[in-house]
Parts: C-alpha cells; structure tokens; sequence
C-alpha cells in the first residue's frame, strides 16, 4: 500500500489498519453501487416509476459516498481501491443480476444496507479509539443516514 507523508496527527500503523478497513467499505460500496444501478435500469411492474426514480437517487447518493471514502483514504495519506478487480477482490455484498421485482429489488438493498452499517460501526468503533475524528465523523454521518432509510424501505415491504 503506498503512503504519502501527510501530517494528521494519527499514528502510521494505525492509518494502514483503517485504510484496510475503509477499502473494504470502499469495495462494498462499489458492490451496492453496481447493484442499484442494476435494479434501476430492470425494474418491472405497479410500481416501476418510484422505484426507478428512487433507485436512480440511492446510486448517484451511493456514488458520493464512494469518493468520501476514497478522499477520507487519501486525506490518510494513502490509496484507495480503484479497480473493479479490487473491488471484485475486496466485496463482501452479494451482487445481483436481471432483478425486475420490486419487492425483491427493495428486500436486496435493505441487505445491502445492513452490510455496510456492519463495517461502518466497525470502522467508527476504531476510529474513535484512536481519535480519528474526521473518519469517525463520516461514519457517524452514513450510519445515520442508512438507518433512516432502513426504516424507510423496510416500511415498503410490509
């Protein structure tokens, strides 16, 4: 992994652990990107025009958080996951394919979801160990963020 010296005050081992950590959201985020891109462009049926539209604001929200993660890496002084065969690597979110029901297509991204507040809490536990607030924070604000919408989508599917 290459480093770059940037003075943030935090320790150098302890920028490589959460860069690992960060890259794997990163891989994940990329993972759930590609995802709703997919769910967007093959949405079927009754409710095709809301989830069209809600998908197609779920990937573009997804695709800043991408470059967040990937400029919170290299505010850290090193380097982001940048290929899809990192990504493919690193991914732990299930990829999906030809999803045109909407039910299963909302069901899929409250996974997806899930699995991204699990490394998110892992991510802000340790930075706020090591007092790392600008990471802590960036969790902090996607952790929010995801649990709304959460309780937004699981509303749909009853």
């Amino acid at each position: 992994m290459e480093t770059t010296a940037i003075q943030t005050g935090l320790d150098q081992t302890y920028k490589i652990d959460i860069t690992n950590k960060l890259n794997l959201l990163l891989a994940d985020y990329q993972a759930y990107y590609m995802n709703l891109r997919g769910l967007h462009w093959n949405v079927k049926g009754n409710h095709f025009f809301m989830l069209h539209e809600k998908y197609e604001e779920l990937y573009t929200d997804a695709s800043e958080v991408v470059d967040e993660i990937a400029e919170r890496i290299l505010s850290l002084g090193l380097t982001p996951l940048h290929t899809f065969e990192d990504y493919l690597e690193n991914k732990t979110i299930m990829t999906v394919k030809d999803v045109a029901d909407g039910k299963t297509g909302v069901q899929l991204i409250v996974e997806n979801l899930n699995v991204l507040l699990d490394h998110e809490r892992t991510v802000l536990e340790i930075s706020g160990e090591n007092n790392d607030e600008g990471t802590a924070s960036l969790m902090s604000d996607l952790i929010g963020k995801q649990e709304k919408l959460i309780w937004m989508l699981t509303s749909v599917l009853q």
